[in-house]
């Protein structure tokens, strides 16, 4: 089993006996009332985001060297007919390592959106009621403008759709701790994405690993 990769889960009812598929090492964070065995285990909050969030605060000084953060079921989005399993998660992440990139979305479709996230389709008839955000537009500027000492672009090309998302620990670590507990927070403030929190944060993970040091602020409070 590699020693250089890591693979995070957020699950939260999803069937995740394909991990042990990819061969490499994993760790499974849980949201839900049935969890699997073995699982670290977080409060319903946030969405996945929020998981990702607090693997990085948590695992600081244990990060691998390269990381990769999926959802219980990512194969909707690997590929547009389901055909991509297990071992093809585990050859695009290897893939990062070997050739030593920094950061790469997984989805096989790439978005692009205004500063309110649109176009999305937070107003699905058949979603109504899911959770409390529903029907509402995608903060995606204003937490820009919350997180960075900058001014946002007037269009938001979205690499890690879906956060399904390869980065390094390298390029984690362009921003600092302080950085991810400053966001940890503002998810924490928004516990059932009420404002579509963790949403926005979907739409921003490219921007976030981008090595940009200069956006960083001096503060986070």
């Amino acid at each position: 089993m590699r020693n250089d990769v890591q693979l995070v889960v957020a699950r939260y009812a999803e069937d995740v006996s394909w991990v042990d598929g990819t061969g490499l090492e994993y760790v499974v964070y849980d949201k839900g009332s049935e969890p699997v065995a073995g699982a670290r285990l977080l409060p319903n909050i946030g969405r996945e985001s929020h998981t990702y969030l607090t693997h990085i605060v948590t695992q600081w000084d244990r990060l691998a060297p390269y990381t990769a953060f999926v959802q219980g079921d990512p194969f909707d989005h690997l590929s547009p007919d389901r055909t991509k399993g297990p071992e093809d998660l585990a050859a695009m992440i290897i893939r990062c390592a070997e050739r030593d990139v920094p950061f790469r979305g997984f989805a096989w479709f790439k978005l692009k959106c205004d500063g309110v996230g649109r176009p999305h389709d937070l107003a699905k008839p058949e979603n109504e009621g899911r959770w409390a955000g529903w029907g509402k537009d995608i903060p995606v500027e204003r937490i820009f403008r919350e997180l960075f000492d900058s001014e946002p672009p007037r269009q938001f090309v979205v690499r890690a759709p879906a956060g399904l998302f390869c980065v390094s620990a390298e390029r984690i670590r362009t921003r600092p701790k302080e950085f991810y507990e400053y966001a940890l927070r503002l998810i924490e403030d928004d516990p059932h994405d009420a404002e579509n929190t963790g949403h926005a944060f979907e739409r921003l993970w490219q921007l976030i690993f981008n090595g940009n040091t200069l956006w960083n602020k001096d503060k986070y409070e």
